[in-house]
């Protein structure tokens, strides 16, 4: 009985560490494929992006789950306002979730660059980018875009842009400075939990929750 319970026990810890070895040879294989496809398409000095017709500011939340404002959001604000006085894009592409009455992530953001002096006849709302890879399809699908300038903190450019070659796409990121390892660590771990997802997406034919009609940009 004891030698069965030692045989059994030496089973589970072989499968459990070759489960483990499987996974976190899967999560590596992603992140750095990731970002080969991003390599020289990333910037952090206005001063030498490129200048494309459309930027696409990804959304988050505001606020976090305590009340303070989101240091991700804050930061991306900053980038975006960034990119259109260094006259870098002529029209901006805010994607975020408005999937409840009472929480608008591209209006929020709209309404604070506004506040910073921003034209509102420079910014498209899109109200569907409920995942990155929802907006990524959509600012094809929808805004008509073949190119773009992507918004956001480095690790989440580099999934965009991933996302964007695989979908015909051609997207640099220009990126909002980084939030602090203690306050980013949580995200920072679900990003590579969300490169994995890339891959699963697109294995299994994903498609965005909602396409809708095309809106025009000048």
């Amino acid at each position: 009985m004891i030698t069965q319970r030692i045989k059994r026990r030496r089973v589970f810890f072989g499968v459990l560490v070759v489960l483990i070895a499987v996974s976190w040879f899967s999560i590596s294989w992603c992140d750095q494929k990731i970002q080969d496809v991003a390599q020289n398409k990333l910037y952090s000095d206005t001063s030498f992006v490129p200048h494309c017709h459309v930027g696409l500011l990804l959304g988050t939340a505001k606020y976090l789950s305590t009340g303070e404002i989101n240091l991700y959001y804050s930061l991306r604000i900053e980038a975006a306002h960034e990119l259109i006085q260094a006259s870098k894009i002529d029209y901006l592409i805010i994607s975020g979730d408005n999937g409840q009455s009472n929480y608008n992530e591209p209006r929020m953001m709209k309404d604070d660059l506004i506040g910073l002096g921003v034209d509102s006849n420079r910014v498209f709302l899109d109200y569907a980018g409920f995942r990155t890879f929802d907006s990524m399809v959509r600012v094809k699908e929808v805004f008509g875009q073949d190119s773009v300038t992507l918004i956001s903190q480095q690790f989440h450019n580099e999934r965009a842009i991933y996302i964007a070659n695989r979908i015909g796409v051609y997207a640099i990121g220009y990126n909002a400075k980084e939030v602090g390892w203690r306050s980013g660590v949580k995200t920072r771990f679900r990003e590579k939990l969300a490169r994995v997802k890339v891959f699963v997406d697109f294995l299994i034919g994903t498609e965005p929750k909602f396409l809708g009609q095309r809106e025009y940009i000048p």
